[in-house]
């Protein structure tokens, strides 16, 4: 079994009563649930993997049977795996879900955030005059 697809089922379950759009994508050896692009809620085996982010990420260890995502060996801040015990109930695996999609939203919104305000139309660019070098210079034609 490479995850549980059961427990796929619960999480596809919540995301369409919860009316929340994700595309569902197979990766890791798992599926995970992608939320404006960026991932936020997987299944690796039986157990539930959660982007929580940093900021959120030592409250979730509070919580019963969530540990720190290590699936490559290395703790990964931000992201935690939960046992099956921890979502057994519906409404804490809702709670998992909504965090997950929520944090992973988050990011996706930041993304189309523009960085800098947009130039007016017709409005030059300015950018420094390159000085010409011979790397730079136009070729003659022969």
């Amino acid at each position: 079994m490479a995850y549980d697809e059961g427990l796929a089922e619960r999480v596809r379950e919540v995301l369409r009563e919860s009316r929340i759009a994700a595309t569902e994508k197979k990766m890791f050896g798992g599926v995970a649930w992608l939320f404006g692009g960026s991932m936020g809620v997987g299944i690796v085996k039986e157990e539930l993997m959660v982007r929580v982010g940093p900021a959120a990420h030592d409250d979730a260890l509070t919580r019963p049977h969530a540990r720190t995502m290590d699936f490559t060996g290395k703790p990964m801040r931000g992201y935690v795996f939960v046992k099956p015990a921890g979502f057994a109930a519906d409404r804490d695996l809702e709670r998992w879900v909504r965090e997950g999609a929520q944090f992973a939203r988050a990011l996706s919104d930041e993304k189309l955030a523009p960085s800098k305000p947009p130039r007016a139309r017709g409005a030059k660019r300015t950018t420094p005059a390159r000085e010409e070098t011979p790397a730079t210079k136009p070729r003659a034609k022969r």
